[in-house]
């Protein structure tokens, strides 16, 4: 397994290639405004099939290069949570909210992801774990052979998802936060934002998933 991570957009949001050496299958999880392009050459120059674009949540930071990939990719299929779809399928509140100064297509969804859901990239067993709160359909996806979590915005690098959003939910982001940190301690954590971590560290080190999984037994 290769991980490569490129970072960019009005919202400086990660994005993730992962490739499958045995198989040369690859997913790109999340797509930031003008930030996808450099792993999507990787994919390329490494000689492996993007399957799939595999969003955490409809937040547009997180699929405005969406198309991108598929006219790289055509067959890529675009997966996410139902409960987040509306928000990519018309993406034209979120331009007007935010005063975005490039327009983002309406996604086409090849398929909804569900919680507990087993994804395939290539021989890798993907799970797929819906953690609401930030958004509700928040997905995180879990590698659990490699310890490796594509986390989105639940817990981003010494803090959490935002929850001053249209349809954030703090006690859902907070229950969460408590299942995710169930994991193994050396899981590696890919978030949304800022550096990538462990489980363990953002335990010790992050004041708001101490304050969460302190708050109840």
């Amino acid at each position: 397994m290769i991980v490569s991570m490129n970072t960019g957009g009005v919202a400086m949001t990660n994005c993730f290639l992962v490739g499958d050496e045995t198989t040369k299958k690859a997913v790109v999880f999340d797509a930031p405004d003008h930030t996808v392009g450099p792993l999507l050459e990787q994919a390329v120059k490494h000689g492996w099939e993007v399957i799939g674009l595999w969003l955490t949540h409809g937040h547009f930071d997180h699929f405005a290069d969406h198309a991108e990939v598929k006219n790289r990719f055509p067959r890529a299929q675009i997966l996410i949570h139902e409960l987040d779809a509306a928000k990519v399928k018309n993406p034209t509140p979120q331009i007007r909210m935010f005063g975005l100064p490039f327009v983002i297509p309406p996604v086409h969804v090849d398929a909804y992801v569900t919680d507990n859901q087993l994804l395939q990239l290539g021989s890798l067993e993907v799970r797929v774990i819906h953690t609401p709160g930030h958004a509700p359909g928040h997905v995180c996806y879990h590698l659990p052979a490699v310890k490796l979590l594509i986390g989105g915005d639940l817990i981003i690098g010494g803090s959490v998802g935002r929850t001053d959003l249209p349809e954030s939910d703090p006690a859902a982001l907070e229950d969460s936060i408590r299942r995710i940190m169930q994991l193994p301690g050396d899981t590696r954590l890919l978030g949304g934002h800022g550096e990538v971590s462990t489980l363990d560290e953002e335990r010790r080190e992050n004041p708001f998933v101490r304050g969460v999984i302190g708050s109840k037994s």
